[in-house]
């Protein structure tokens, strides 16, 4: 069965283009050969850095994983906007031409304010939601499922997405608690990992669900243990490749695709925490990679209102 094509631009829209003068100034600071930044609570944005290394193989990549501070998913609001800012403030102290927010969480909580941080430099900038649209196109008996982290199901922009898209699909949401957990710590076939999994997934199944979105960018690493579940009974949905066709569309439209070289691109892996998991994905993956040897330092040293102000 073949899955819809869905844009991201439902996702994260171009900011609004600044005026002709600061636009040449944007353009011009914005090389065509710096990395694009990607960052996640932890590893699970690696789903989406393969996605993206895998359509753009001529782009330079910089992935931070914040996995000192995951997870995301558990905490309140107010934690998870301080900690995608204070990522997305080094990631561009870098001189990154691009951020993607691979991190459906950081998304639904925080894409506002990193507009707002990255919009004057009009760098392209990209989040993650649930394929909500595509899994109410797909689904034949009108019932599906998400798989997501809890902040991410309460968030008031995952709401507005099932009323903008669910149409006469219904939707039964399960917070997989404890999920991306198991996986910062490598687990994604222990038995305890499948009862874990089970249990959610016999909601969804139990609802009569035969469509299943992966509302969080780790899920995709649980893709076997799924399999082993539900078998093929589930379409199961993941947006990372739209993402990255997304990218795609906003580097070429601001002309910042990196052309072929004779010499690979760099792709650096870092963390705030343990970086024995990016060694392990990134060979499972088949990326080659420059992965940091120690550990990350990024405080906390900015706060944000409700008004999406910096202060």
């Amino acid at each position: 069965m073949s899955i819809p094509d869905f844009t991201p631009a439902e996702v994260m829209a171009a900011p609004a283009a600044p005026t002709a003068a600061n636009d040449r100034l944007s353009l011009t600071a914005l090389a065509v050969d710096a990395p694009i930044g990607i960052f996640d609570s932890g590893v699970g944005g690696m789903s989406v850095l393969d996605a993206i290394h895998r359509l753009l193989p001529h782009e330079a990549l910089l992935y931070c994983a914040d996995s000192h501070y995951a997870p995301y998913g558990e905490r309140d609001d107010e934690y998870i906007i301080n900690r995608s800012v204070a990522v997305c403030d080094w990631l561009l102290q870098n001189q990154i031409k691009a951020l993607v927010v691979a991190c459906n969480t950081a998304t639904a909580q925080t894409i506002q304010q990193l507009r707002h941080i990255t919009e004057h430099m009009n760098l392209p900038l990209v989040g993650i939601e649930p394929g909500v649209k595509p899994a109410a196109l797909l689904s034949k008996r009108r019932i599906a499922g998400v798989l997501a982290t809890a902040s991410t199901l309460k968030s008031q922009r995952f709401q507005a997405l099932l009323m903008r898209h669910a149409g006469d699909c219904h939707f039964v949401c399960v917070a997989g608690n404890g999920l991306v957990d198991a996986i910062e710590a490598g687990d994604t076939s222990s038995p305890a990992l499948m009862a874990l999994l089970e249990k959610y997934l016999d909601e969804i199944l139990d609802a009569g669900a035969d469509t299943l979105v992966l509302g969080c960018t780790h899920y995709p690493f649980l893709e076997q243990a799924i399999r082993r579940i539900a078998g093929e009974y589930l379409t199961v949905i993941d947006t990372a490749s739209a993402v990255a066709r997304q990218l795609e569309r906003l580097l070429s439209g601001r002309q910042l695709l990196a052309p072929p070289a004779a010499i690979a691109p760099v792709v650096r892996l870092c963390a705030t925490g343990n970086l024995a998991p990016l060694h392990t994905l990134a060979g499972k993956l088949g990326i080659c990679a420059e992965i940091d040897t120690h550990s990350l330092n990024i405080p906390t040293t900015r706060t944000i209102n409700t008004c999406c102000h910096r202060i």
